[in-house]
C-alpha cells in the first residue's frame, strides 16, 4: 500500500471518530468468519466419493478415511462410524444422529455472519447522531457562522453510515452465497443418507434371513 493510501485511511478513520473502532472489529471478525467458512466449504465439496464407494468404506478403518478424503461424504462416514454400534437396526437411528451433526456444522457461522452484517448498519447510525450532536452542540456555541466546526461533525455522521454501509452489504451477499453452499451440500448429504439407510436396511433383512435358516 501506498504511503498516501496509508494517510488517507488513517484520516479517513479518525474523521469517522469513535464508532470507526468497533466498526473495524466488527469487519475483521465478520472477514475472518466468512474466509473459514469459504476454505471449508471449498474443502468439503472436493474429493467427493460414490454412495457406492461409501458402503464400502462402512467396513475400512476410520484413521484410513480421515487422512485420504475431507469431502462432505467422508466426513458423514466418520461421524456415522465414531458412534455405530454394529447391530444394522440401530446404526440407521445413529446414522440419521451423524447426519443431523454433520448437518449442523455445515450452517455453524453463517447467524454469525449475518448478526455482524446487521450491526454495521446500526453502529454507522449511532455515529451519524453522533455527529449531527457534535454539529448542533458547534452551532449551539458559535453559531452558523464557523462552518469548519459544522463541516466536522457532518463528516463523522456521513463517513460512519458510509462505513457501516460498506460492511454490510458484502456481508450479507457472502452470507447468503454460504448459504446456497451449505444447501447443495445438504442435498448432497441428505442423498446419502437415504443410500446408506437403505445399505443398512438391506443388511439388517439378510441378518434376519440367516438366523432365520
Amino acid at each position: 500500500m501506498d504511503i498516501l493510501d496509508l494517510n488517507f485511511l488513517i484520516d479517513y478513520l479518525n474523521r469517522g471518530g469513535v464508532i470507526m473502532v468497533p466498526l473495524m472489529l466488527v469487519s475483521l471478525l465478520m472477514w475472518g468468519v466468512i474466509l473459514y467458512r469459504l476454505l471449508l466449504l471449498k474443502q468439503l465439496y472436493q474429493h467427493n466419493i460414490t454412495p457406492a464407494q461409501a458402503c464400502e468404506w462402512l467396513g475400512c478403518d476410520i484413521a484410513v478415511q480421515d487422512r485420504s478424503h475431507h469431502d462432505i461424504t467422508s466426513l458423514l462416514l466418520v461421524t456415522f462410524m465414531r458412534r455405530r454400534s454394529g447391530h444394522a437396526a440401530l446404526d440407521r437411528y445413529v446414522l440419521d444422529e451423524a447426519a443431523m451433526v454433520v448437518r449442523a456444522e455445515l450452517g455453524r457461522g453463517l447467524t454469525l455472519i449475518g448478526v455482524l452484517a446487521a450491526i454495521s448498519p446500526l453502529l454507522g447510525l449511532l455515529g451519524t447522531v453522533l455527529g449531527m450532536i457534535g454539529t448542533f452542540d458547534t452551532i449551539a456555541i458559535f453559531g452558523t457562522g464557523n462552518a469548519r466546526a459544522m463541516a466536522g461533525g457532518i463528516s463523522q455522521a456521513l463517513i460512519t453510515t458510509q462505513t457501516g454501509l460498506l460492511i454490510a452489504i458484502p456481508g450479507l451477499y457472502m452470507r447468503n452465497f454460504l448459504q446456497r453452499r451449505v444447501d447443495n451440500l445438504e442435498r448432497r448429504l441428505e442423498s446419502l443418507r437415504i443410500y446408506l439407510n437403505r445399505y443398512l436396511l438391506n443388511q439388517g433383512d439378510n441378518h434376519l434371513a440367516q438366523e432365520g435358516r
